[in-house]
């Protein structure tokens, strides 16, 4: 598959079937995502991935944090409103995912229902949650997020689906303690992957994309 093919096919699972990713697979797939691109060749992250026994023992804490309805306490500053058009695409995939599975907009019990499958790994067999020094700031999420991305490719290369998730960072006390993850390190965000159900209906949900003339200013 080219880049391109493998973009249009990828898309946000969130059901999974049970069976586990080869180890070898895995090792070899964040084996290669060693090349991804960072500033000056920092490569800030450090990437733990949980299964088997531990995944299902860290999907009880967090659930069980989740339903103390506290606020978040994530370990990095990303309190943010979106404006605008920004806004509008946040409803715009919100409606489509809640549309998918066929929750009404009012139907607030249900939403939160959904909302919490993503500290249940949406049953995924696997999760990765992306870690870094917390002094390196905004340039070392940068760096991350080019990180994540080519994990998330080479993962649809060998059809294998992933979902992005930053309410894997909302609370990571549980993480921190059931990983044992440095003091140092800040939880920035997590991916379940997997082998997607394939007839689910929430993976049926697909986003729209802008038009290239309002995201690119080509300037000869």
């Amino acid at each position: 598959m080219t880049v391109e093919a493998i973009l249009q096919a990828r898309y946000s699972a969130r059901a999974f079937m049970p069976d586990p990713v080869p180890e070898a697979t895995l090792s070899q797939i964040f084996q290669a995502a060693q090349l991804s691109p960072s500033n000056c060749n920092v490569q800030p992250w450090h990437c733990y991935v949980v299964s088997g026994e531990r995944k299902d023992v860290l999907k009880k804490a967090l659930i069980n944090e989740v339903m103390k309805q506290q606020a978040p306490t994530p370990d990095f500053d990303w309190k943010i409103a979106y404006e605008g058009a920004h806004r509008e695409r946040q409803f715009g995939s919100a409606n489509a995912l809640y549309s998918s599975m066929g929750i009404d907009r009012q139907d607030k019990m249900k939403r939160n229902m959904a909302m919490l499958r993503n500290w249940a790994f949406f049953d995924a067999p696997h999760v990765a949650f992306f870690t870094m020094e917390r002094y390196l700031g905004i340039m070392g999420a940068v760096d991350m997020g080019i990180y994540a991305q080519t994990v998330s490719l080479l993962l649809k290369e060998q059809g294998i689906d992933s979902c992005m998730q930053g309410a894997l960072g909302q609370f990571p006390a549980p993480v921190r303690e059931i990983l044992e993850i440095p003091d140092e390190l800040g939880i920035l965000f997590g991916m379940s992957f997997g082998y997607a159900l394939p007839d689910a209906p929430v993976n049926q949900c697909r986003t729209e994309r802008e038009q290239l003339d309002q995201s690119v200013t080509f300037i000869r």
